[in-house]
């Protein structure tokens, strides 16, 4: 039986950067990739040239998902690795994004990981791992990030339970909180022709330097949350201390909103 990892959103920034670093693991025969642009994931294996499968998927869509389903049921791979990357965030007053675009983000966001994760179960054996990837915003409400966060709250929540539900089958669950990263998010959550949410970046760290202690705490710690850089691990415990109203307080000071739609006026 094949020994495979599957990762979403594998056509860039941390997915790409898991897909590059898992292919060093000498116990995986080959890496399934997933994302939209299937232009992208084919430049993403021939960059690493490794054994890997493109799957050009979808995850908003339903039927999109039944194929990795299918996939699965035709090769019956055994999967030691499954890496949830795939997401998108939207950085704007509630009343400035479009319904649409706040149900598809939770669709990614949410749905498409538990979808992924149910399918992959039954292809899991002892020893195995799920990588859920979450955020720093997931410790605390974000205005103007608002759905976002809130999906990473759900990310992270369910991660470290299931990582408890999954002890008897001695599969671990590990969820990743990088803080801001060096990719193309931002190229989805900035409207560059509008006045900017974001103005005020704490630190702006590697991909590389996020999927590395990621998978230094998968393979060598107890932990199930894998969090990376000072800044980052310093603002996670201030949420904890400090009432969240005087959080977001400070978030919009330091961003210079005022909690209007008008901030994109």
């Amino acid at each position: 039986m094949k020994n495979i990892a599957v990762i979403t959103g594998a056509s860039s920034g941390i997915g790409k950067e898991f897909t590059r670093q898992i292919s060093d693991n000498g116990d995986i025969d080959e890496i399934w990739i997933i994302a939209r642009d299937d232009k992208r994931l084919y430049e993403v294996k021939n960059e690493i040239n490794k054994n890997i499968k493109v799957l050009a998927l979808d995850l908003t869509c339903q039927s999109e998902l039944d194929r990795y389903k299918e996939e699965l049921e035709l090769n019956k791979p055994n999967i030691k690795i499954l890496v949830n990357c795939a997401g998108f965030g939207k950085f704007d007053h509630e009343e400035n994004i479009d319904t649409n675009i706040k149900l598809n983000m939770i669709d990614l966001n949410v749905k498409a990981v538990v979808n992924m994760t149910d399918y992959s179960l039954p292809y899991m054996v002892e020893g195995a791992s799920i990588i859920n990837v979450s955020s720093n915003a997931a410790f605390q409400p974000v205005p103007c990030i608002n759905i976002y966060a809130a999906t990473k709250s759900f990310v992270l929540s369910y991660s470290r339970a299931l990582n408890v539900e999954l002890k008897y089958r001695k599969i671990k669950v590990l969820a990743v909180c990088p803080f801001w990263t060096k990719t193309d998010f931002f190229d989805r959550a900035i409207d560059e022709d509008k006045k900017k949410v974001v103005i005020n970046y704490i630190a702006m760290y590697e991909p590389e330097d996020v999927v590395r202690k990621a998978l230094r705490d998968l393979y060598h710690s107890n932990k199930d949350v894998s969090i990376y850089g000072f800044k980052n691990k310093l603002q996670i415990m201030a949420t904890a201390l400090v009432p969240h109203r005087f959080v977001m307080k400070i978030w919009m000071k330091q961003q210079k909103l005022d909690g209007t739609p008008k901030i994109r006026g």
